[in-house]
């Protein structure tokens, strides 16, 4: 933990306090204190990368967890072929963000992407949609492929609550004439909660470090409209060579991370709370 997590941690902070460049190995003795930090504040390209994080990132976490809500809720009422099911499942959740990435980039591209020509064959549209060049349409394209790729997170962890949750209250609710709505809202859906906000905390950290599908799908493009922190990162680290500033980036996106961890954490002691559990 020491030499892979700790000393890294020390030395790229470090590396934030100065003007360090990868081009200029000498920059890296040079103190700037919080230079690069009050920098940030008037830099337009990495607020306009942070909130569009945040907003990719609010987006992704709901329509998983409405998406996966509603396949553990589908699962939960088989009673043949469910261990099957479940595995099946978790296959996307199996492949690598990279190899999602150019899945989706080839499914959505302009001319030979299977989209198009399914939209072109059954006469619905006429032209070629550009998903990955259109700036709304590109961000739509990484949120479907970060929702497909993910959203089994969501179903298996709220499967797992709905198996562990006790039948009483369920027949208890029957019984007093509740309608299938009522004891969804009221006695299945607070049991779920805690899981619930499980699976937000730890997707809100991968989320939070989208890089990969980003990069292979659109690059960042069109003209940055694509853009996230940890894309924008990489780019002011490696290719601007500018390895101070984005140390001082990915510090800033770092506490994004623990602020929404903090949330949800805050989120499933309220929630256990709620039902009666141990804080």
């Amino acid at each position: 933990m020491l030499f892979v997590v700790a000393i890294p941690l020390v030395f790229s902070f470090y590396t934030s306090l100065t003007p360090y460049r990868l081009t200029r190995p000498e920059t890296i003795e040079t103190f700037i204190g919080f230079r690069n930090y009050v920098r940030l504040w008037e830099d337009a390209a990495f607020w306009a990368a942070f909130w569009r994080t945040i907003l990719f990132l609010v987006i992704a976490l709901n329509v998983e967890f409405l998406l996966g809500l509603g396949i553990a809720l589908l699962i939960n009422k088989i009673t043949w072929g469910q261990r099957t099911l479940r595995t099946i499942m978790m296959f996307p959740m199996m492949f690598s963000p990279i190899l999602v990435g150019f899945q989706f980039k080839f499914i959505f591209n302009d001319n030979i992407g299977i989209v198009n020509n399914a939209l072109q064959s059954m006469g619905i549209i006429d032209f070629a949609i550009p998903w990955l060049v259109d700036a709304r349409l590109a961000m739509f394209s990484i949120i479907f492929a970060e929702v497909w790729m993910s959203t089994s997170v969501f179903a298996i962890l709220l499967l797992a609550g709905l198996f562990a949750m006790p039948r009483d209250p369920l027949e208890a609710a029957k019984v007093d004439g509740c309608n299938a709505w009522q004891t969804f809202r009221h006695i299945t859906l607070p049991f779920i909660m805690p899981f619930a906000f499980i699976a937000m905390t730890i997707r809100s950290l991968d989320v939070a470090r989208a890089y990969d599908i980003v990069q292979v799908m659109t690059d960042g493009g069109p003209a940055g409209r694509t853009e996230l922190l940890w894309t924008l990162i990489a780019r002011v680290g490696y290719e601007n060579a500018r390895m101070g500033q984005a140390n001082a980036m990915a510090y800033v996106s770092t506490i994004l991370s623990i602020a929404f961890t903090y949330f949800f954490f805050t989120k499933l002691v309220a929630a256990r709370r709620y039902m009666g559990g141990a804080e």
